[in-house]
Parts: structure tokens; C-alpha cells; sequence
């Protein structure tokens, strides 16, 4: 299963580098599932995994061009300061036994993994649906800055309580509300990511055991060897194609770990 797990991770790096997004959305359930992490540690270890595997995949955007360093900064500041103080405050702050009811107790790790459920299957509907926002804009970018300061807040939210990247929710945003091209939504978005994920890695606060560093660095190399390739496929493949495909995976893992925690503990 440990082995299953590793080349799972290469998976992640492989939806990253082909589809542009999606694939940070399986790391928790890799880590949990095939590699035995608790749900909470599991949310921080992927907050590193993410970043740092969304920082390599960047400089390839950097090279090209396809950054817009105002709009990283416009959308990531909100985003990280929400990510930064979930971390901090937010998570730790959830009791062991967060309700009861009848003789089932949701604990903090169940709530974690239903809540990540719930964001699969959102983000799943995100990759299914046809994008129709993906054309170019042309004209002078223009921030919506109440909304993108809105959007920051709660992707960062979103990515502190569970530890996923949250492309499928940044991209949309910066194509509609910052008016920036896909491809270079996607670069951007890539850099968002790292920065937001791996400051709130650094905001890890309460009584969190020490990380488990030699699986979290594993994890991550076999991550930023699934990016490579991903990189290399999308030359030759669509990736554009393989996102409602992928969206469907996407869907049935979040209902498979919803059926999971509420029914097959």
C-alpha cells in the first residue's frame, strides 16, 4: 500500500503538469488512504507538498511570461493571511469530538476528511462542467477588488481547513474578475498556490505533533516527478480533454470518503 501510495503522488504532480489544476485535491486522500497519516496532520502536510510541488511547476510559466506578478499579489495577499491564520487559530481551535449524534461521534479527523469530500466534489463539478470562461480578454485588466478580496479570504480559508490547493476556485477567479487570459490564469494561479500553501505550513500552530518530514520530502519529490511528466504529456496530449474525465474521478473519490467516514468506520 506504501508503494500504491508513492506512485499516487506522482499522479498528483501528473494532473498538476497536464490539466494545469485538480491534482493537489487528491493528496489528502493519498496520504490518509494509502499512507496511513491522520486526516489533520495529512491537511498539513499537503498545505507543503502543494506549494512547494506549485512552486517548481511555475518556473516553466515564469519563463514563458505567463506570470501577472500584480494579480499574485492583489489576490495572494488576502488568501495567505486566511490560510495563515486557519492554520494558526482556526484548526487547532476544533475540539477532538467536535458533535455527537445517536452512538456516532464526529470526531476532528472526520470532520476534516467530510469537509475535503465536500471540496472534491465541488471542485469536481468545476472540471466536469464546460469552461466558458476560458477566451482570451482583450483590453485593459481591470481589478475587481471587493470580490477578489472576498475570493482571497475564502480560498485561503478553504485551503487552511483542508489542505488543498484550490486552483479549480482560483483560476475561474482570476479569469472573470482580473481578466487574465487561461494560460496565464493557470501560471498565476500556480504561484498563488505556493505562496499560500507554504506560509501556511509555516502557520502550523497548536499541539501539532512534529511533521513527519522523510515522507512529506518523499511524497514531494515523487510530486514534482509527476509534474515533469505532466509537462512533457501536455505537449502531445489535451489536457483540456482529460479534465471531464478526470473531474469524474475527482466526484467519485469525494462520495467514496464521504460513504467512508459515516458509514465504513
Amino acid at each position: 500500500m506504501e508503494y500504491f501510495g508513492y506512485f499516487a503522488s506522482i499522479l498528483i504532480g501528473v494532473a498538476l503538469g497536464l490539466i494545469g489544476g485538480g491534482g493537489s485535491i487528491l493528496t489528502v486522500p493519498v496520504l490518509v488512504y494509502l499512507l496511513g497519516v491522520d486526516a489533520v496532520a495529512a491537511t498539513s502536510y499537503s498545505l507543503f507538498i502543494v506549494g512547494t510541488t506549485s512552486a517548481i511547476g511555475s518556473v516553466q510559466y515564469f519563463k514563458k511570461n505567463l506570470v501577472n506578478i500584480k494579480t499574485a499579489i492583489v489576490f495572494g495577499i488576502p488568501s495567505i493571511i486566511a490560510v495563515f491564520l486557519t492554520r494558526a487559530y482556526i484548526v487547532p481551535a476544533i475540539p477532538n469530538e467536535v458533535f455527537t449524534i445517536g452512538t456516532f461521534v464526529v470526531t476532528k479527523s472526520i470532520l476534516m476528511m467530510l469537509l475535503f469530500a465536500i471540496l472534491m466534489i465541488a471542485a469536481s463539478y468545476s472540471m466536469i462542467k464546460k469552461n466558458k470562461e476560458a477566451t482570451q480578454q482583450d483590453g485593459e485588466q481591470k481589478f475587481n477588488y471587493p470580490l477578489i478580496l472576498i475570493e482571497g479570504i475564502v480560498v485561503g480559508t478553504l485551503t487552511g481547513l483542508v489542505g488543498a490547493g484550490g486552483g479549480f476556485l482560483i483560476i475561474p477567479a482570476l479569469v472573470i474578475l482580473s481578466k487574465l487570459p487561461m494560460k496565464e490564469a493557470v501560471g498565476t494561479s500556480l504561484v498563488i498556490i505556493a505562496a499560500k500553501s507554504l506560509i501556511g505550513f509555516l502557520g502550523e500552530g497548536g499541539d501539532a505533533l512534529p511533521p513527519n518530514w522523510k515522507l512529506i520530502l518523499t511524497v514531494t519529490s515523487f510530486a514534482i516527478l509527476g509534474i515533469f511528466i505532466g509537462t512533457a504529456l501536455s505537449k502531445k496530449v489535451d489536457g483540456a480533454k482529460l479534465k471531464p474525465a478526470f473531474g469524474w474521478f475527482v466526484l467519485i473519490m469525494g462520495i467514496y470518503i464521504i460513504a467512508k467516514e459515516l458509514f465504513f468506520k
